[in-house]
């Protein structure tokens, strides 16, 4: 990469590579390790070098779906160093070590004022590439963070003895406790969390820590097992229970205060109705995808059960979600236990199989660059 500025306006590192590698969307399924440009970057914005980033369940649905357009690198759930700043970048220099998210709101526009940030303009515009159509860009060497993220706290310092590993949970923890705040849990409430991976994991130990009782449902005791390590000892084995019945015998025939629904399938949108009690809840996490799916009406309206939604992050509740991520690493929440694949930059597109093939031993996959680094 030649940059063409003065010393005074840019901090450079070290010398940057013209090309490095990544993980190129050509199509539907169509996934394909490349050589492409390093993104160049201007004022106000950062070079990243990702260390690692997480295989989202989002990631996979564009993936499978064609919902975007091609070609594109995908890739949000990161952290890395930075290797360059922009002209008038004051908060961040070469050396650090960050967590990048790849979307932040306006904090201004009627749905941020309506806490609904998910929903504002400028939330919907990516602001981080590995060049191509602006698409996260973290399944690749290097991101380019645009002004407009680094200005408005979309670039978090990792704090020392933090892993990388654990500070690209930031995101997802953020989507799924703005979630669980959402359904303003009591002590005396019983949540019911559909399906252990590690987006439901996270889901039914935020939910225990309002003080709930959680119960969790998944068809494999393996998971059962990584959830119990983080203190959820209540398991429903889908493959062998009826899981409504279960939740019933639980509560005393009421069923549930509260359902998450922590995997797609449509079909699980009965069960979660079902199992919730009258007057309770049943929020979907995990039905991204547009189409049609078909429940009791009178459920809602007779049982007056409620059917919400919850999507993407909420910048609201960054400090708290940093304390749980940041604080719980020092105190023993350890979400790396959660990885259960680690892949090189080349050995993407085996990644993104495993992750789309979900088995019992397999939780979080994550991309890393140079093999390890996500570990410091």
């Amino acid at each position: 990469m030649s940059i063409q500025v003065s010393s005074t306006d840019f901090r450079v590192e070290t010398e940057i590579p013209p090309t490095m590698r990544a993980a190129v969307y050509r199509g539907v399924n169509d996934m394909r390790v490349e050589t492409v440009p390093v993104p160049e970057i201007g004022a106000g914005e950062l070079l990243v070098k990702i260390a690692t980033c997480g295989v989202c369940g989002t990631d996979l649905k564009k993936i499978h779906t064609g919902s975007h357009s091609a070609p594109r690198i995908f890739g949000h759930e990161m952290a890395g160093t930075v290797v360059s700043a922009g002209p008038g970048v004051t908060r961040f220099k070469p050396g650090d070590r960050v967590m990048v998210h790849h979307h932040v709101p306006c904090g201004r526009c009627y749905y941020c004022r309506k806490h609904t940030p998910a929903q504002c303009p400028v939330y919907k515009k990516v602001g981080t590439t590995a060049g191509l159509e602006p698409s996260g860009g973290g399944f690749a060497e290097y991101i380019r963070v645009m002004d407009w993220i680094v200005e408005q706290g979309g670039v978090l310092a990792i704090p020392d003895g933090v892993p990388f590993e654990q500070a690209a949970f930031v995101e997802p923890v953020n989507t799924v406790l703005k979630g669980v705040k959402l359904l303003n849990l009591q002590a005396d409430d019983t949540v019911l969390v559909i399906g252990q991976g590690p987006i439901g994991l996270m889901h039914a130990v935020l939910a225990r820590r309002t003080g709930a009782r959680v119960l969790t449902s998944d068809l494999f005791a393996e998971r059962h097992a990584i959830a119990a390590r983080f203190g959820l000892r209540e398991p429903i084995h889908a493959g062998t229970e009826n899981v409504v019945e279960r939740v019933f015998a639980e509560t005393g025939g009421r069923g549930a205060d509260a359902v998450i629904l922590a995997v797609g399938g449509n079909a699980l949108i009965k069960t979660a109705m079902d199992a919730a009690r009258p007057g309770g809840k049943a929020m979907l996490f995990a039905q991204t995808q547009h189409g049609e799916a078909s429940f009791d009406p009178a459920a809602v309206c007779v049982d007056e059960k409620t059917l919400l939604g919850s999507y993407s992050s909420s910048f609201e509740i960054l400090d708290e979600v940093t304390e749980v991520v940041f604080g719980g690493y020092r105190n023993g929440f350890d979400l790396t236990q959660l990885i259960s694949h680690r892949f090189s930059l080349q050995q993407a597109v085996e990644a993104i199989d495993v992750a789309s093939h979900p088995k019992a031993d397999s939780m979080k996959i994550m991309i890393e660059p140079v093999p390890g680094a996500g570990a410091t």
